[in-house]
Parts: structure tokens; C-alpha cells; sequence
């Protein structure tokens, strides 16, 4: 399971023009599942992420966890594509709806997330904090 994980001052997702979810300052999650993941795994990602440490103290220091902010996450099997073998992505090692969707939507209501909706063609419109981006893999 892989998580790009983008902290934000505000995000929003839509399809279709129609706006399915927005979030204040918090975090945006590209979700990737891969075969072999499981609930344990998407039980522990969403714990770590709720656990970063990646938010301003009062002093300016890089210390404070999620806390009251939101999330907001969007499925993301592209976090999969395989380029080693040309210019085309390989998706192969993302795992099929019908396993990536129950760990989607498990994943999503552990960490309180505001979501996308899977499968669809959406557009994501962020403005990342600092910017902070980091990549998790469970």
C-alpha cells in the first residue's frame, strides 16, 4: 500500500464538475493498493498517517500530529505505474477494484477521511502547505 501524502492549507475533488468533497488545512492522501495488501496494512497506514508529525508549533518547528485537521483522500492506482520498460506505465502491480475498493473505503473511515470517488475521473484541486509531500509505503 503506498500513500503520497501532501499537507495543505485547502483541497477540494470533483466529477463531473460536481464537488464531492473539500477540506480546510489538513492533509491529501493518493491512496495505492497493491496485491497482497490487506486490512492490517490499511489499518497501520492510516494510523501513521494520523500520526505524523509534519504540522507547525507555535515556534515553527515540524512537530505536531493531524490532530482536529481534516483529510481528504482520493484513490490513486497510478501510485503503481511501472516505467522501467519503456514510456508507457504498466499499472499491473495495482491491485483490481473488486480487492482496492473495501481497503479504499476501510482505510478512509479509520483516518475520519473526506473522499473521492473510486474509480472515477476526477479532478483534484489542492494548494499544498510548505510545501510537504511524503511518500508512505506499508
Amino acid at each position: 500500500m503506498r500513500a503520497l501524502v501532501q499537507r495543505v492549507s485547502r483541497a477540494a475533488v470533483r466529477v463531473d464538475g460536481r464537488e464531492l468533497a473539500r477540506i480546510g488545512p489538513g492533509l491529501v492522501v493518493l491512496l495505492g493498493v497493491t496485491h497482497g495488501d490487506d486490512a492490517e496494512r490499511a489499518d497501520r497506514l492510516a494510523e501513521k498517517v494520523r500520526a505524523l508529525r509534519v504540522f507547525a508549533t507555535e515556534d515553527g518547528r515540524m512537530n505536531e500530529p493531524l490532530g482536529d485537521r481534516e483529510v481528504l483522500c482520493v484513490s490513486q492506482f497510478t501510485l503503481y505505474g511501472d516505467t522501467r520498460r519503456g514510456n508507457r506505465p504498466s499499472f499491473v502491480a495495482a491491485a483490481a477494484p473488486e480487492i482496492a475498493e473495501p481497503l479504499y473505503d476501510r482505510f478512509c473511515t479509520r483516518l475520519g477521511a473526506r473522499r473521492g470517488a473510486f474509480g472515477a475521473g476526477m479532478e483534484v484541486e489542492l494548494v499544498n502547505d510548505g510545501p510537504v509531500t511524503l511518500l508512505l509505503e506499508q
